[in-house]
């Protein structure tokens, strides 16, 4: 692969000429990580290529260890090559013979050796990316269940999966994306169980991404498989516990696993599956579906509490007779409207605090908000009581949304239906509502319907989401990803 008009320059027998291309078109000499270490084996010149930081310095010391030992007994000169090949003490070694290539792979951080005389090299990995160690995820903390997560190293992550699932059909492949990050990308999933035609549309699309580099990795990559557009809606689902991506390589799922990323892109996904927690998972059946009607009232309540309670305060005439108590008591100098807007977008503005605020001050930061901004704002006479109960509410629900995604879309439609009630009372909410189920049912992600299994309905397949199974009595799988396997366990 030729990139920046690089052309394709085979390996020059002479030392020399590669040194200079290196110089030329790499910067060695001018970037300070870039080495290259001589050394001489049986009277022939070595070249050994590294970039510091990225090899593990100590696999290269014992390679060159095990090169120069040559010189003490061997003496057959014109085998060197042999000799050197069957001396890098390394479980991957390959041959190259194209420089470019060799660029690629020792910015990648593994180490090339060239040879004087000979038109191919050695490469060899060596590589040692710097990073943290596999621990639980921020967003998804579990009471009980594993305690590892992905990190931004692809190698471990492929490991953490193939832990789980050590089944000889489990399959990753790999290839770079980014004229200039030459960002790793995997695609992982289950042979025998997997859609052939889902993972050949992923894998296309992923090959054909056409962009300089994937700083953003995984994002990135989701924009361009999904086409997304200004769909506030996601369209893929982000986890960082292998135990979540391993069941839905399970379920025929394919799997996108993007270096310098922790978290990993599930493809397809239905609205649904943004709902469904790994907790639930780890609880008996009664208690995880406890637990998950619980988690769909405080979803509920934060897309449609507010415009519901807003409802009731311009058509008073709606609320029976044991609750008309609802709705504020005295008057107030602002719109409601405006104290909900206003409430809501004070919640967004600590909401971006806590994430930009180093740990140590965040507490003080809770304090202030919660104690002075509150009370002294309903003593002021700029909110009513009830506004900030119910906007408080509402912003507890999307906590509560696993999928913080799916939270901040809620939050923006929440917004455009509060609008439509503020206009149209009775038929704004009607139609608004109206309009957001017709808009969810025409979305598809990778040709899946959005509300599946609600639109089309497939009662069984919503039994399971509403009510979760015992594992032993949940034999087939989802069907909305075409597995190719539909039977879990051996019948």
């Amino acid at each position: 692969m030729s990139h920046n008009g690089m052309e394709k320059v085979p390996i020059s027998p002479k030392l020399t000429n590669n040194e200079k291309f290196f110089k030329d078109e790499v910067g060695l000499d001018v970037s300070f990580d870039l080495g290259v270490r001589k050394f001489t084996v049986l009277g022939k010149e070595l070249n050994l290529y590294y970039v510091n930081g990225l090899c593990d310095t100590l696999f290269i010391i014992e390679l060159m260890e095990e090169l120069l030992h040559v010189n003490d007994f061997e003496k057959k000169t014109y085998k060197v090559k042999e000799i050197v090949h069957n001396r890098l003490v390394n479980q991957q070694v390959n041959n190259i013979e194209y420089m470019d290539e060799v660029v690629d792979q020792v910015l990648s951080g593994l180490v090339v050796i060239l040879l004087e005389g000979e038109h191919s090299g050695f490469v060899i990995d060596t590589r040692s990316y710097p990073g943290r160690n596999p621990e639980e995820p921020d967003t998804e903390k579990v009471v009980r269940g594993a305690r590892d997560g992905y990190v931004e190293n692809i190698i471990v992550n492929t490991a953490l999966t193939r832990r789980r699932i050590r089944d000889e059909r489990l399959r990753y492949e790999i290839f770079q994306v980014g004229e200039r990050s030459k960002t790793d990308i995997c695609l992982a999933y289950i042979k025998d169980v997997a859609d052939p035609d889902l993972v050949d549309i992923v894998r296309k699309e992923t090959k054909n991404i056409d962009i300089d580099g994937l700083t953003m990795a995984d994002k990135t990559v989701e924009e361009f498989i999904v086409k997304q557009g200004y769909n506030p809606y996601p369209l893929v689902r982000y986890t960082e516990r292998p135990d979540i991506a391993a069941t839905h390589l399970l379920e025929g799922h394919v799997i996108v696993m993007v270096d310098t990323s922790p978290s990993v892109i599930i493809t397809p996904t239905t609205f649904f599956h943004h709902v469904q927690h790994v907790e639930e998972y780890r609880q008996s059946p009664a208690v995880g579906t406890f637990v998950r009607w619980v988690r769909f009232c405080g979803i509920f309540a934060s897309l449609f509490l507010l415009p519901l309670w807003f409802l009731m305060i311009l058509e008073p005439s709606l609320l029976p007779e044991q609750i008309s108590f609802i709705g504020p008591n005295e008057e107030s100098n602002i719109p409601v409207v405006f104290q909900i807007f206003l409430a809501d977008i004070g919640v967004e503005f600590l909401r971006l605090a806590a994430i930009h605020t180093p740990t140590a001050l965040s507490t003080a930061m809770g304090l202030i908000a919660a104690v002075l901004i509150g009370q002294i704002a309903i003593d002021v006479g700029l909110f009513v009581p009830e506004v900030i109960l119910y906007v408080a509410v509402a912003a507890i629900g999307s906590f509560t949304t696993p999928s913080y995604e799916l939270s901040v879309a809620n939050k923006i439609m929440r917004l455009l239906l509060l609008v439509l009630v503020a206009l149209f009372h009775v038929p704004g909410l009607v139609i608004g509502v109206t309009l957001l189920v017709l808009f969810l049912a025409g979305t598809r992600s990778l040709n899946t319907p959005y509300l599946w299994p609600f639109i089309p309905f497939s009662p069984k397949a919503l039994l399971m989401i509403l009510v979760r199974r015992s594992t032993p009595g949940a034999k087939i799988r989802p069907s909305i990803v075409h597995p190719r396997n539909r039977f879990r366990q051996p019948q």
